[in-house]
This record gives structure tokens, sequence and C-alpha cells, in this order.
């Protein structure tokens, strides 16, 4: 295990404390800001419009999961219609990721799939995609058993994610084009055990790129979301060596990381989305961005004596 990967592994640990937890909800909101485009819905729409004018496409996710109680995912659900008529309304170019216990998988697997199919059939009326984004191990098949049953009725404008790192993946990825399911690839940033994820960041990677060049091959619109230069250089060299259009893929970014590098990709002819969270529950999703590499943490650390 390298040192990148045990720093990983050690912040997600820690993070996982419920007194770090009360300390960062209580003294880090600013902290978090680089990595969330605001609270508000308007703030968000506003972030898109700039990022669009740099010809960055976005995904724009509501933050939100692990909740307690349905009535809390009916909030999340009607914030998402809410969202997808805002982004109609403005015109921006961005469609919209969610995870499925923010819409109550945890508690109840079929109010989850009605507050997931309300919002998919919205979107659908608006002429746009919802992303269901992969969560920990435990929430895998279910997630792709609820995309599944979607395109099953005949809602093919909602897709999900893959994640590199574990074992189970090629067969799912061979399943879900299949299907015509609209996949983004990602490495995995949740913390796995060796029975069911790959532990080496080689094994990783080599997976990753398995996965892409499958959809590649067949040609499959293939969504790589990924900020390591690795995997984006191999792409654009598998791309031009098998002469594949640049319209056949995207990269995806997260929001407040390489932005500069995201704007350039748009320039050099590249298609790039930017994965764009608001709203107030941040802690979770900051704490997975900053255990992706000690740079982040850095950048963090180096903002709180400014």
């Amino acid at each position: 295990m390298d040192s990148t990967e045990l720093y990983r592994k050690v912040l997600l640990s820690v993070s996982g404390n419920k007194l770090v937890e009360n300390l960062a909800l209580r003294y880090g909101r600013k902290l978090a800001a680089k990595f969330i485009a605001g609270n508000s819905l308007e703030e968000a729409l506003d972030e898109i419009e700039r990022l669009n004018e740099k010809g960055i496409i976005v995904t724009l996710d509501h933050l939100g999961e692990g909740i307690t109680q349905l009535s809390e995912a009916a909030g999340y659900r009607e914030e998402y219609i809410r969202l997808i008529y805002g982004i109609a309304m403005r015109k921006v170019n961005s469609n919209v990721s969610l995870k499925p216990t923010q819409m109550g998988l945890a508690l109840d697997p079929e109010a989850c799939y009605s507050n997931i199919r309300d919002i998919v059939i919205q979107a659908e009326q608006d002429d746009n995609f919802v992303r269901i984004d992969m969560e920990d191990s435990p929430f895998t098949q279910a997630t792709i058993d609820i995309v599944l049953r979607l395109h099953g009725e005949g809602l093919t404008n909602v897709g999900t994610v893959i994640q590199a790192y574990l074992l189970r993946s090629r067969e799912d990825v061979k399943r879900l084009i299949e299907a015509g399911v609209n996949l983004r690839l990602v490495k995995g940033a949740y913390k796995e055990p060796a029975s069911v994820a790959y532990q080496q960041m080689s094994e990783v990677i080599d997976n990753f790129k398995a996965l892409i060049q499958m959809h590649l091959d067949q040609g499959v619109y293939t969504a790589i979301a990924s900020h390591d230069d690795r995997i984006i250089d191999w792409v654009k060299g598998y791309a031009l060596k098998n002469g594949i259009p640049n319209d056949a893929y995207e990269f995806q970014m997260l929001y407040g990381l390489r932005m500069n590098d995201q704007a350039q990709l748009a320039k050099e002819g590249y298609r790039i989305r930017c994965y764009m969270p608001y709203g107030s529950m941040w802690y979770p999703y900051y704490t997975r961005r900053l255990a992706e590499k000690p740079a982040n943490l850095w950048m963090v650390v180096k903002n709180m004596f400014k």
C-alpha cells in the first residue's frame, strides 16, 4: 500500500468519527465552499451559466444522503423536481445527479423507487437526464436494479455509475451496456474491504481502463470521471489511435478541482462535464473529496491560515 492509499483509508476512517464530524460541521463550511456551488438552487444555476460560457457542461447534484426519515426523501424529491424545472427555465446546459439513499433506499426501497421515478418523469418531460450516483457496495445491486426497472418502463433518460475498484464491475458493465444504460465510469471513493474491491491503486487503474475500453470499442457513449492524468491521457491516445471522435465520450471532473484544466479541455474540443453539488448537507461529500489525495487536504489547510 503506497502513502496515498494509506492517507485515503485513514482519512475516511477518521471522518466517520462523530466528534470530527461535529467539529467540521461547526467550523468547516467556509473551507468546504471551494467544492460546493452554494446553498441555494439560484446560486447553483448562476454558476452553471458561468461554466457554460466557458464551454463546460454540468451535472447538478443537490447534496444529501443517508436520511433517517422518509419525509426527508420527499423533501429532496421536490427539490429535484424544482431544480429540473429551474434548468429548463434558465436554459442552461446541465443534467442532474442524485443518490438513492437520499431518496430512501436504506429505509423503504419501494418508496425510494417511487421518488426517483417521479424525478425521472419530470426530467423526461423537460428533455433532461438523471444520473443515479453509486454509493458504497451494500447499495450497488439495488441501484442497478432501480435503473433497469426504470428502463423496463420505457424511462431511458436515466443512467448510473460504475466504480472501477469493485471486483464485480466488469460483469455489471457488460450487462448494462446490453441493456442500453448510459454509464459514468469512476475509480470509486468509498472505503471498501478486499472481499469486494481492489485494494491496490494499480489494479483499480487497470480495471478503469478496461471498462472504458469496453465502451469505446463497442461505440457506446462513455462518461469518464477522473482527475488522473494517467487516465485522461490514455483515453485521448486510445481514441486518437482507434479513430474514435471526441463526441463519442466526455470527461467529467468535480466542481472546485482543476477548473482551469476543465476550461482548457473544452477549448481543445473535448466534451467536459463538471459535477456541481449545492446545498447544506455537505460533510459526507466534502470528506470524500479530501480523501482522494493529500493535495486536497493541504489546499484546505493553507486556506485556513489565509
